[in-house]
């Protein structure tokens, strides 16, 4: 029963992702990972003693230590991307703001008349 709600949250994920990043004109390597993981994702839901096989295989003694390794550099990887969109985001009103700080400036010739 565990395996069919995680598969459909799986799949409502899906559907949200690019439901909404059409509109955001998310870059294609983000897609393609999206897919890779989801596809892990149902993957490890559906066959889980084989994520074990592949724990053992890199040396990780369970499959759920692995899953839980594999979550953190995804955490951080998610960290770092939006730390730096958002430092992206505030360097472009920066600039904005001084542009706009410029054109309304008044020349000197202005004041006096």
């Amino acid at each position: 029963m565990i395996q069919i709600l995680l598969l459909l949250a799986a799949m409502a994920l899906v559907a949200f992702f690019f439901s909404n990043r059409r509109k955001a004109n998310a870059k294609a390597w983000v897609k393609i990972g999206f897919v890779g993981l989801v596809l892990a994702a149902v993957w490890a839901i559906l066959r889980p003693d084989d994520v074990t096989v592949l724990a053992n295989w890199l040396g990780v003694d369970r499959g759920t230590d692995l899953m839980l390794y594999v979550l953190i550099v995804a955490f951080f990887f998610t960290t770092m991307s939006t730390w730096t969109r958002f430092r992206e985001q505030e360097l472009r009103y920066a600039r904005l703001a001084r542009a706009v700080a410029l054109q309304n400036t008044v020349s000197p010739e202005q004041t006096q008349r």
